[in-house]
C-alpha cells in the first residue's frame, strides 16, 4: 500500500494541477460563462491547446522527489545524512535550467500533450540518477515555462541551502523574507512520503526557505508534508489534518497558518460544498490559503473526482489548489483511487509513476 500511496500522491497532484492550470487567473464568473454552471468538469485546452498539461507546481514537485531519492540513496550507500538541503537546492537549480534553456536534443515541450513522456522509460530507476548528467534534466517535456512564481525563480537563483538543523522559531528566512506565496506548499508533499510527520514538517519548512522566507509560507509547506505523512501511515484525512495542526501550533508565529487550516476544517464540517465557500477561504495565491482550499476540497466533497473539481473551480490559483488536493487524496486512497481517465491523460504520466516507484523503493516500509 505504501507504493500505491506514493504513486497516488504524485499522480494525484499532477492531475489536480492539470485540471486547474488552464483556468488559473480566470474568475469564477468567467469559468462558468465559458464552461457552464458546473465550471470545468475535466481537462480543458490549456494555453498551448493541449489537454492535461502540468504546470510549474508539478515540475517543482518532481525535482523535489529527485532530490529526496538522491538524499536517501546517499544515506543508504554512505551512511551520511544531512545533505538533503544542498541536494534540494541543486535540484531546484536544475529546475531553473528548464525554465530558460532549450530542451536536450532540440525537443520542444511547450505545446506537447499528455503523450509526452509516455514510453520514454526503460523502467524504474531511469529518472533518479545523477541529476547533473541525466535524470529529470534529460526529459525534454519538462523544458516548459508554465507560469512559475517570481519568488521561486528569484529565490532559486540566490543559491541558498538552509541549515538542515535550522531552528523553526518563526524567524523570517534570508531569501524573500516577506514572501509567503504558495510556491512553498505546492511542491512540498513529497517530504511526507519519506519521513515521520514531525520529520516531514521540519524538512519541508526548511526546504521552503530556499525560495520563501515568510514563516507562514514555510509553515504551510511543513503542515502539508505532515498531513501527507499521516495519510501515508493510514490515518483518516480529518485526523491527519488535526494531528498536523497540533504539531504546527507548537511553533512560534504559527497563527496565520493554523487559522487557515481551522477555517478549512470548520467549513468542511458545514457540508454542502460550493465554489463560493471555497472562495471564502481566499484565492490561493498565498501559501496558507492554497493549503486551506486544498484541505477543504478534499474533506468536503463526497468523492475524489468531485473534490478535485471543487479545488480548481474558483477565482484564483486553481492549479496549486488542485495540486494540493490531489496530493492529499492520492496519499489517502493510492493511485487506484484516482479517476483512471484523468491519470491516463495527464502529461508525463509514465515518468511520474516511475519516479514515484524509485522513491518508494528507496524508502520501502514494512
Amino acid at each position: 500500500m505504501y507504493r500505491a500511496r506514493v504513486r497516488g500522491c504524485l499522480l494525484g497532484g499532477a492531475v489536480g494541477d492539470a485540471l486547474g492550470y488552464p483556468i488559473e487567473f480566470t474568475s469564477l464568473d468567467r469559468i462558468r460563462e465559458t464552461r457552464g454552471p458546473r465550471g470545468v468538469t475535466g481537462y480543458v485546452p490549456g494555453p498551448h491547446g493541449a489537454l492535461g498539461l502540468i504546470s510549474d507546481d508539478t515540475q517543482m514537485t518532481l525535482f523535489t522527489v529527485e532530490a529526496l531519492i538522491q538524499a536517501q540513496a546517499r544515506e543508504r550507500e554512505k551512511g551520511i545524512g544531512g545533505a538533503w538541503s544542498l541536494l534540494l537546492r541543486h535540484a531546484y537549480e536544475r529546475w531553473l535550467e528548464t525554465q530558460s534553456k532549450p530542451a536536450p536534443g532540440g525537443g520542444a515541450a511547450a505545446g506537447a500533450g499528455p503523450a509526452v513522456g509516455e514510453g520514454a522509460l526503460v523502467g524504474a530507476g531511469a529518472v533518479s540518477g545523477d541529476g547533473a548528467k541525466g535524470g529529470l534534466l534529460a526529459e525534454p517535456w519538462l523544458y516548459a515555462r508554465r507560469a512559475p512564481g517570481n519568488a521561486c525563480l528569484s529565490g532559486v537563483a540566490q543559491m541558498h541551502a538552509p541549515d538542515p538543523w535550522l531552528a523553526l522559531d518563526g524567524t523570517p528566512g534570508p531569501v524573500n523574507p516577506d514572501s509567503k506565496g504558495c510556491g512553498t506548499v505546492m511542491r512540498s508533499a513529497p517530504f511526507g512520503l519519506v519521513n515521520t510527520a514531525e520529520g516531514a514538517f521540519a524538512m519541508a519548512a526548511r526546504g521552503a526557505q530556499i525560495t520563501h522566507g515568510h514563516p507562514t509560507g514555510y509553515y504551510a509547506a511543513g503542515a502539508l508534508a505532515a498531513i501527507v505523512a499521516h495519510l501515508v501511515a493510514g490515518e483518516s484525512l480529518e485526523g491527519s489534518v488535526l494531528r498536523a495542526l497540533r504539531l504546527l501550533e507548537r511553533h512560534p508565529a504559527h497563527e496565520e497558518t493554523s487559522a487557515a487550516l481551522r477555517a478549512a476544517l470548520d467549513l468542511a464540517a458545514e457540508g454542502s460544498p460550493t465554489a463560493e465557500k471555497v472562495e471564502s477561504l481566499g484565492a490561493g495565491w498565498v501559501a496558507e490559503e492554497a493549503l486551506a482550499i486544498g484541505v477543504y476540497s478534499a474533506l468536503a466533497a463526497s468523492d475524489v473526482k468531485s473534490a478535485l473539481l471543487l479545488a480548481v473551480n474558483h477565482s484564483g490559483d486553481s492549479d496549486s489548489t488542485g495540486s494540493i488536493c490531489g496530493n492529499l487524496l492520492g496519499a489517502r486512497y493510492g493511485d487506484h483511487g484516482l479517476p483512471h481517465s484523468w491519470v491516463q491523460g495527464v502529461e508525463g504520466r509514465a515518468m511520474i509513476a516511475a519516479l514515484a516507484d524509485d522513491l518508494a523503493a528507496e524508502c520501502v516500509r514494512d
